[in-house]
């Protein structure tokens, strides 16, 4: 089981597993239970979306034994009520009642995905399409940065996982992408820096963390405009390989524009450029997504690294789109207690959920001066082009070395 769908058997004792996992994880054809849509309300359906082929080609044909016993023999949409609720054994471990409706379950990123994707404020709510919901991208970002769009029809798209169907909101394909290393990149950079125990002290001599320091000495340091202090200074950050849209475990990262210096502002330059970096990779996310059929135009951020200012409004500049930061914090914790309001029968849907339940705090402009687009448009041209040499490297090097 992933862990979304033990925590739910330890609570209920049903091993239903969830629409998300198996799709998401285990390659099942959620798909397949399209027809079914309209009968929400009864038992958890019989797994239909398992290919047996598939798992007898990748030599794994002992799961498709007793009717898929060992990965999942039911299958339910996120928030439908699992078994009877908590068990006595569990409501006890709980503090909480027995028979508290238990919901099935979503991946952590996902649920924070449901516990923001009706967070807009009206004002921004877009007219030109029939769903608005489908123009919108939800950036989980934190160790790594998983991007989440949903759309009505499917959409497939080399090097973006999916789409899979109901894997977070019902009756959506979702398309994810992803960063394999953000927070964590920012973090080895940082970490491995001369200066790091210096800027280490500091920030815990003023009670704050490295980066809001960082971020205060970026902020004393002189540019026309902040972005344009790393004008010498490029990176890629596929130090822990390139995700999406390449697809590429292969590629690796790249810092151009290095000097002797090892000054705590060299190391916030460094770390400046990394967070442009990864926010040139969700652009090229992003269009790549909107080249193959999405309308990607607002972007809703979450987790860890959305409560870094200079993170979000980078991200604002490079992508040219609005970023609605979420009143509630906790987002992933609002999606799961959203699981189980529609398991409690309190709404009669996710969506009808979300629609009460999201809402939306801070929302950050991109910045309105020409002389920024310009410049970012020139660092994304660099930004492509050093994978494009570092394939160019690869091939030379494999060529000798074969």
């Amino acid at each position: 089981m992933d862990l979304s769908d033990w925590l739910t058997y330890r609570a209920s004792g049903d091993d239903t597993r969830s629409l998300c996992t198996v799709v998401c994880k285990w390659a099942y054809l959620g798909h397949a239970h399209m027809e079914q849509m309209t009968n929400k309300d009864s038992a958890a359906n019989a797994t239909c979306g398992w290919d047996d082929v598939f798992w007898q080609e990748v030599g794994l044909e002992d799961l498709v034994e007793g009717n898929y016993a060992k990965i999942g023999r039911s299958v339910a949409f996120p928030g439908h009520p699992l078994g009877s609720g908590l068990t006595a054994t569990a409501a006890k471990e709980l503090g909480l009642l027995e028979g508290t409706p238990v919901g099935a379950a979503l991946i952590d990123a996902h649920a924070g995905g449901v516990g923001v994707m009706e967070g807009v404020p009206q004002r921004l709510e877009t007219t030109d399409f029939d769903d608005p919901l489908c123009t919108r991208m939800v950036l989980v970002s934190g160790t790594s940065t998983c991007h989440m769009a949903v759309s009505k029809r499917k959409i497939f798209i080399p090097g973006v996982w999916g789409p899979y169907w109901s894997a977070m909101i019902p009756e959506y394909w979702l398309t994810e992408g992803g960063q394999s290393a953000t927070g964590a990149l920012l973090d080895h950079l940082i970490e491995n820096h001369a200066a790091a125990p210096i800027i280490a002290n500091r920030a815990a001599s003023q009670k704050i963390s490295i980066y809001e320091l960082l971020n205060k000495i970026l902020g004393t340091l002189t540019a026309p405009f902040r972005s344009a202090l790393t004008k010498n200074l490029h990176v890629l950050p596929d130090f822990h390989g390139n995700r999406s849209p390449l697809a590429d475990p292969k590629s690796r990262g790249m810092i151009c524009g290095l000097s002797l210096s090892n000054s705590e502002k060299d190391l916030a330059l460094l770390y400046l450029a990394t967070v442009q970096s990864i926010a040139y990779g969700t652009r090229h996310i992003i269009e790549h997504c909107n080249n193959y059929g999405h309308k990607i135009e607002t972007l809703i951020a979450c987790g860890g690294l959305s409560k870094n200012e200079v993170f979000i409004q980078e991200h604002a500049d490079i992508t040219g789109c609005k970023i609605i930061l979420p009143r509630e914090k906790e987002t992933v914790l609002l999606g799961a207690a959203i699981l189980g309001a529609v398991a409690s029968k309190d709404f009669d849907s996710v969506q009808h959920a979300m629609r009460v339940l999201n809402a939306p705090g801070l929302v950050v402009e991109p910045s309105k001066d020409e002389r920024v687009k310009k410049y970012h448009d020139a660092k994304y041209q660099i930004f492509c082009s050093l994978y494009k040499e570092q394939v160019s490297y690869r091939e030379l090097m494999a060529s000798v070395c074969s």
